[in-house]
């Protein structure tokens, strides 16, 4: 057994045990409260109401308001105590909120966007293996992965960075860049090491 696995669950950000602990304490500093700049010039930029996917939702801002654009909107999250969160800070809304595994569940169709926010800088690095892979299977062909990335060469976390040579190696064999910006509203926990990218599915 690794040293990793004799932790408590609720010291394992790989378990929703972890999340649900800080939930519960409001120890949230990943927690906007609202929309990104860049994820707002984004939505209003795209003219069709694309099927989108908010995975790690967290209190789900920012599916709430595309939602409010009339886009169909699934907001997932694996922890019990973030999903409680969402469904306060939601209300009465029009999209899917869901209890579940990003990794392990199965939607009815694939969809046209995944947003991507403090969600792949919230899991152990080893556990990335999967993710672009994962991304590209729920994506139809010419979806797009759009959304903040963390860089870092910190080792500790959560937040996990990522520096730009292994966010490539990551989401290269699956998708095509396609835009690249600073950030400049970004919290202060991200301040100064995230970007926007787009990322288009490769078929």
């Amino acid at each position: 057994m690794s040293t990793q696995d004799e932790k408590p669950d609720h010291q394992r950000p790989e378990l929703p045990e972890f999340w649900d602990k800080r939930f519960r304490k409001g120890v949230t500093p990943w927690n906007a409260g609202g929309v990104p700049a860049a994820l707002a010039a984004y939505a209003t930029s795209r003219t069709d109401r694309p099927q989108t996917l908010v995975p790690g939702c967290g209190h789900a801002w920012e599916a709430g308001w595309l939602a409010r654009l009339g886009w169909p909107v699934t907001a997932l999250d694996f922890s019990p105590s973030a999903v409680d969160a969402a469904r306060a800070a939601l209300g009465d809304w029009s999209g899917q909120l869901l209890c579940a595994d990003f990794f392990r569940f199965t939607p009815e169709q694939p969809y046209d966007l995944v947003y991507e926010r403090a969600f792949l800088c919230a899991m152990p690095r080893r556990l990335w293996t999967d993710y672009g892979r994962r991304v590209h299977e729920l994506l139809a062909p010419g979806g797009r992965l759009a959304g903040f990335f963390f860089f870092s060469d910190e080792p500790k976390g959560p937040p996990f960075g990522i520096t730009p040579q292994e966010l490539d190696a990551l989401l290269g064999p699956w998708f095509e860049r396609e835009d690249d910006r600073a950030v400049d509203d970004s919290l202060p926990v991200f301040a100064g090491r995230e970007r926007w990218q787009v990322w288009r599915r490769l078929s």
